[in-house]
């Protein structure tokens, strides 16, 4: 069920070293799942996921109108809108473990299987360059929110919040080596005159991520 490029990019998220993520299992990627399966105590590469089959979650925006349509909602796992309130998608999380299409949200290009995904529902006619953020820009009490529902989701299915398994559109071609068509959600957020580093944007979020976290932790 999990490839070689999961499994690579689940050590790098759990902070072991399997090398470039390339889909080779070379000696680095060998050497660094015996060390991870020695520290989990584990006998195979399933026992470095979590039992669901969920490993990461991707951020995403609709590039639509405010107000949710069938369409998105069959896209993403889960939109948030421009006040921040949650929709389900059609699709339960746990259907990405084994993805199929037309069974579970079709959100990234050849990267949908154990990834969640989940989308500001947000940016219709916006454009890269020159910058406009359309008529629908997104709103910081949306991305607040899928900051916490992200936060919420690592909890739930051991996902650690990483470059490697929390990381947006944009990032995946870069980070996961899986090329995708030209995305460049989410590389701006309110408040930033034009769209940055997919990753340094990336890390802004990862950094709000891991503040809902410990949110929760003091909530608990």
């Amino acid at each position: 069920m999990f490839t070689v490029r999961d499994e690579q990019a689940r050590l790098h998220a759990l902070g072991y070293n399997p090398g470039a993520i390339d889909g080779l299992r070379g000696p680095k990627t060998r050497a660094a799942r015996t060390i991870a399966l020695r520290d989990r105590h584990g006998h195979n590469t399933a026992d470095l996921f979590h039992h669901s089959g969920l490993h990461r979650i991707h951020w995403h925006w609709t590039a639509g109108a405010y107000g949710d349509i069938a369409m998105e909602r069959r896209a993403y796992n889960g939109l948030v809108d421009r006040f921040g309130n949650r929709i389900d998608g059609d699709f339960r999380f746990e259907a990405q473990a084994r993805y199929q299409v037309g069974k579970a949200a079709s959100h990234t290009l050849n990267a949908n299987t154990g990834a969640i995904g989940l989308s500001c529902d947000a940016m219709a006619g916006a454009q890269e360059r020159p910058f406009r953020p359309g008529s629908a820009p997104l709103t910081m009490e949306m991305v607040w929110e899928l900051c916490e529902w992200t936060a919420e989701l690592c909890h739930a299915y051991d996902i650690p919040v990483s470059r490697y398994s929390t990381l947006s559109h944009a990032e995946v071609q870069t980070t996961l080596g899986i090329k995708q068509r030209f995305k460049w959600d989410i590389t701006w957020l309110p408040g930033m005159s034009c769209p940055e580093d997919p990753i340094e944007v990336g890390d802004r979020l990862r950094a709000m991520t891991i503040e809902k976290m410990q949110d929760l932790r003091l909530a608990a």
